[in-house]
């Protein structure tokens, strides 16, 4: 059971995902700005990520002064994204949006395994992770066709 908890976590997280978008870009409708409606999306999720640590974590935000650089970009990448998808979903359509997302991620994903960039232990580009990269691709190409 144990190990099924960290995969119902990320299928969760990914059902999520999927709905964030098109929940946004109806902030954005409303609101008639892009920029308004991601800052009311982070704003909710900061709300709730405050009221999560302080109710089970409370670790001092002193302890975040040992953090690499980088390790601060995270919310850049996450605004953008949020933004990004609020803006092309009404757009592309979400499954095309979707698929484009995942396939960018996996190709930096390899790339930031294999030379183990950002802290991640260093993974080898097989074959066959080659290949389930390409189906990914292979998928937007259909995704976007059809």
């Amino acid at each position: 059971m144990a190990a099924l908890l960290p995969i119902l976590v990320v299928l969760l997280a990914g059902i999520g995902l999927a709905i964030q978008p098109p929940t946004n870009a109806a902030l954005v409708k409303a609101s008639g700005s892009l920029w308004l409606g991601s800052l009311v999306s982070f704003a909710v999720g900061t709300i709730v990520l405050l009221g999560v640590w302080a109710a089970t974590d409370r670790t001092m935000p002193a302890a975040l002064k040992g953090a690499p650089g980088w390790a601060w970009l995270g919310g850049l990448y996450g605004a953008c994204f949020v933004a990004a998808l609020a803006y092309a979903t009404p757009r592309l359509g979400l499954a095309s949006a979707l698929t484009l997302a995942v396939a960018s991620q996996l190709v930096t994903a390899l790339i930031l395994d294999r030379f183990g960039l950002l802290g991640l232990s260093q993974q080898p580009i097989s074959v066959a992770r080659l290949a389930g990269v390409a189906l990914v691709i292979g998928g937007v190409v259909l995704v976007r066709a059809g």
